[in-house]
């Protein structure tokens, strides 16, 4: 859900895609991770003709090691929204924390092995890259599986991606954070992305969510279906708050549940919003580039009820400079609304030179394709900006917010101290 257009430019591909929604799981819950994948984390890019080119991640700049374990979640309560037979709701988590004892250990791998492929390909499409490209399974994390938890009491923050988008979409800054001291669980709102893996090896796809959007855009009824697409995943998070003391007690011993926040690209930060609007368990929030209104084209006209009313939390909007998607409290309707009525701390910070997906980790991995796809190519979905300083000013932002209303330390970057040395603007 980009900032405008909210669900168009991302769900237009999830038709194309075709992804079938495979035999449901007894609902009981377990346990999976990644695939691991050994080797150096900080190896170049390098292309294998048979596997396509091997994609980096930036290295997290924080004092810990980070370890990764992954989470089938159910809720027997609730059917699944987008497979009304399916009885019961699963979702896969993973979470981030600070870790030890990982030395010589192999890293997990980003995606999933099984789901990897397919959300390479949604990821071709949607970029316009050649198909095989890229060997979207090879591209490592800078996390152990299922590490040792470093001791301590950490906050806890949640992250909620896009709508067509993974969890693991934005790892670049979620192992930053666990790096710096915190606990992070990232969801996938099962039946958006292209693709969810789950323990037994089932994989869900996004067809069915496509399918539906496209009917309710030619049918004219997408404020019906936005408003199903938020009420899901707002219960989602509620499902994950509801279960993080449930997790084992090797990641919840660690969890200070006192000091949680949210942050999200597009869609995923629409979804904080909401659910601050709501649970009070939630202490401070981020949106990046998301709308906060249930309209194909932020018009104003559907504004939700934390555009109308704000919150009393501290809540951080970061958007980017796109000519056609990008947000501030100027151009974005339902952000003007949410800055007129906020009542907690609030900032409007806008990445300069920038696109919708300059704020995930396209913008450190597609740039290492520099020489095989064309520069418009790359620059029509990132923009301008610098990628080295873009990921610098995303990490500095999102962690000096957090840390500033989780932990009560404050760099003032927020404030403006130190700004001019990242590719930002800030809208008052």
């Amino acid at each position: 859900m980009r900032s405008s257009r909210l669900v168009a430019a991302s769900l237009a591909g999830v038709v194309v895609s075709g992804l079938v929604v495979s035999t449901a799981l007894p609902a009981s819950a377990v346990s999976a991770s990644h695939t691991a994948l050994a080797g150096p984390a900080t190896a170049p890019a390098s292309s294998n003709p048979a596997k396509g080119v091997t994609l980096t991640l930036p290295a997290p700049n924080g004092r810990y090691a980070t370890g990764e374990s992954t989470f089938r979640l159910v809720d027997d309560r609730r059917p699944d929204p987008w497979t009304p037979s399916q009885p019961y709701r699963e979702l896969m988590i993973s979470v981030f924390y600070p870790a030890v004892h990982t030395g010589g250990r192999p890293f997990t791998t980003q995606f999933p092995a099984g789901a990897a492929a397919t959300i390479g390909t949604a990821a071709e499409q949607n970029f316009n890259l050649p198909a095989g490209l890229v060997n979207w399974a090879a591209t490592r994390t800078h996390s152990v599986q299922d590490a040792e938890t470093a001791p301590g009491r950490f906050p806890v923050v949640l992250y909620s991606p896009g709508a067509g988008d993974v969890r693991d979409s934005n790892v670049t800054l979620v192992e930053n954070l666990a790096s710096r001291g915190y606990i992070v669980v990232t969801i996938d709102h099962t039946g958006e992305a292209p693709a969810t893996e789950f323990p037994d090896g089932h994989i869900v796809g996004n067809s069915e969510v496509g399918a539906e959007f496209a009917q309710a855009y030619k049918d004219g009824t997408t404020l019906a279906f936005f408003t199903k697409l938020m009420t899901a995943r707002q219960a989602d998070i509620e499902l994950v708050l509801d279960r993080l003391p449930s997790l084992p007690g090797r990641l919840t011993r660690g969890m200070d549940l006192n000091r949680i926040g949210m942050f999200g690209h597009s869609a995923g930060g629409f979804t904080a919003a909401n659910v601050m609007y709501t649970d009070p368990r939630i202490k401070a929030g981020a949106d990046m580039d998301g709308t906060l209104e249930y309209t194909v084209v932020p018009d104003g006209t559907n504004l939700s009820q934390v555009a109308l009313h704000g919150l009393r939390q501290p809540f951080l909007l970061i958007g980017s400079s796109s000519a056609t998607d990008g947000s501030d409290i100027h151009r974005e309707p339902s952000w003007a609304s949410f800055w007129q009525h906020q009542s907690g701390w609030k900032a409007d910070i806008t990445m300069n030179d920038s696109e919708h997906h300059t704020l995930t980790d396209y913008e450190a991995l597609l740039p290492q394709l520099a020489g095989k796809v064309s520069a418009a190519t790359l620059n029509g979905d990132l923009g301008l900006v610098d990628p080295h300083k873009a990921v610098a000013a995303d990490r500095a932002l999102v962690d000096s917010f957090f840390d500033r209303f989780l932990k009560g330390c404050d760099d003032h970057l927020l404030d403006g101290r130190g700004a001019s040395q990242y590719p930002i603007a800030f809208e008052k």
